[in-house]
């Protein structure tokens, strides 16, 4: 009786493999076919192009009252070199007394000022957006909703002159 030698047995399994192989990647050719037809009869027809609408009017702000008056004369207006060699720049509201414009880069932010128990002065955005917090020696203006600072290390120059005032005090 004649066996069939190891080399008939290894030729017959791959024989076998390889069958295998193309059915597998015969059935997936022929799925995705089926998932690019389903996805190309999802998607709606093209619709026509949209005319653009006006931004709706920004709601006027509440009237300042003495405190947030207080509190816009001490913050400081004009521009911070801030750390990267970015800038912002703060100025006084020219359409709503006691509100303050906070530029950086091409975003404006309308803010209200506070002032906190610390002496610190927060410049709060009336939309909630972000703050621009001044303290005795530096300014930093943060994104409240992603909880990241946008730009760090900002000095105004009555900044500067506080920090040197300090070194000075302490350097005696």
């Amino acid at each position: 009786m004649l066996r069939p030698s190891s080399t008939d047995a290894r030729l017959r399994d791959t024989a076998m493999n390889l069958k295998s192989t193309l059915a597998i990647a015969a059935a997936l050719c022929l799925g995705a076919t089926v998932a690019a037809a389903q996805t190309a009869a999802a998607k709606p027809a093209a619709k026509p192009a949209a005319t653009k609408k006006a931004a709706p009017a920004a709601a006027p702000l509440p009237a300042a009252d003495a405190e947030q008056l207080a509190a816009a004369e001490r913050a400081h207006t004009g521009e911070y070199q801030c750390e990267f060699s970015q800038s912002i720049d703060v100025s006084m509201n020219p359409k709503a007394n006691g509100y303050l414009d906070v530029k950086h880069n091409k975003q404006v932010w309308t803010m209200k000022p506070v002032v906190s128990s610390t002496g610190a002065v927060r410049l709060e955005d009336v939309k909630g957006q972000t703050l621009l917090l001044q303290i005795a020696n530096k300014s930093m203006l943060m994104d409240t909703k992603a909880g990241r600072r946008v730009v760090d290390g900002c000095i105004h120059e009555k900044q500067k002159e506080s920090a040197a005032a300090v070194a000075a005090a302490a350097a005696k």
